[in-house]
């Protein structure tokens, strides 16, 4: 093997311990969800994830919910990469509480990666399918409510597809507006790994081996792949639509945090916040944003800017 395809394998190596970090911690307890014994799935990374996503965050998806005039539109929640609809085990509840229909969803599951394969691991295929099977899912909860329009929340990859639906999958028409949480809008480095590599073959060496162990969705989000030039060429936003983008200094993922942030373009709102303007001692890192209080605040002032909570409840750190 050659010097060149030694480092590229070395790159992708690299990224794998890097990835499969990232979704053994996911996989960890969450406020509010039961943990089995010694042993089980969230002690053995690289096994999966539990919960699998094969049950509903409470609160979530009674589809005889009837939205009312103080909260006139549905909330869908959309997971990030290698996640489930149980990352808002969190946040799904207390915005049922605050009497939201909530809906959720798994999206982008594709065995053909290392770890696509593994259960309870979703949103790693195609982007641009992930796009469609949202589609499909807002017209059942648009039919199923009565509603002409829904709002979004998505984390990560969730914000990235969402905004891809947005623009290519009809879902202007239908979303009055979108909260982008640590959303991978202008891509990622993978924790740093891809900025450390050579341009061109070496490059696209690179995202090759990464869609083999992380899936295509995750080759997708690197800085400056053709999906991004895409999908960013006309623009961050679509006209009509309304969007909250929440960034964190904390954030490991969406590389620079900053690069979360979207420009607004013709007929659209733009309101880039970071959480630790609201909260300094917050430390939820990318993966447990959706479990952090101040973003579950952020998140209820946008879709309701009369809504009184504690932006900044007292230890409000992340693990």
């Amino acid at each position: 093997m050659g010097t060149r395809w030694h480092t590229r394998l070395l790159a992708v190596v690299a990224a794998a311990g890097v990835l499969s970090g990232a979704c053994a911690t996911t996989a960890q307890a969450r406020p509010g969800e039961s943990r089995t014994a010694a042993g089980d799935v969230t002690d053995q990374p690289g096994t999966g994830k539990d919960p699998d996503g094969s049950i509903p965050p409470r609160g979530s998806n009674d589809w005889a919910c009837l939205p009312t005039p103080a909260h006139p539109r549905p909330v869908v929640l959309v997971h990030g990469t290698w996640g489930n609809q149980n990352d808002w085990n969190v946040l799904a509840p207390q915005l049922k509480a605050e009497g939201y229909c909530v809906f959720s969803l798994n999206y982008g599951r594709d065995t053909a990666s290392v770890l696509g394969a593994l259960p309870g691991i979703y949103g790693v295929g195609d982007i641009h399918t992930s796009a469609g099977e949202l589609a499909v899912f807002v017209d059942r909860v648009r039919a199923a409510t009565g509603s002409a329009k829904v709002d979004l929340i998505g984390h990560s990859q969730g914000a990235l597809m969402s905004r891809q639906y947005l623009r290519f999958a009809g879902g202007a028409d239908k979303v009055d507006r979108l909260i982008s949480l640590a959303g991978t809008n202008h891509g990622s480095t993978m924790r740093g790994v891809a900025n450390r590599l050579p341009s061109g073959s070496a490059y696209t060496g690179f995202a090759a081996g990464l869609t083999g162990i992380a899936g295509v969705a995750a080759a997708q989000q690197l800085v400056g792949s053709d999906f991004l030039r895409e999908l960013n060429a006309a623009g961050d936003t679509e006209p009509g639509v309304a969007y909250t983008v929440i960034a964190s200094t904390r954030d490991d993922a969406s590389t620079p945090p900053e690069a979360t942030f979207l420009q607004a373009g013709p007929d659209a709102t733009v309101d880039n916040v970071w959480v630790q303007d609201f909260c300094a001692t917050d430390t939820f890192d990318h993966g447990t944003l959706p479990q952090s209080p101040t973003v579950a605040y952020i998140v209820e002032q946008a879709l309701d800017p009369s809504y009184t909570g504690t932006a900044c409840p007292e230890h409000t750190t992340g693990r």
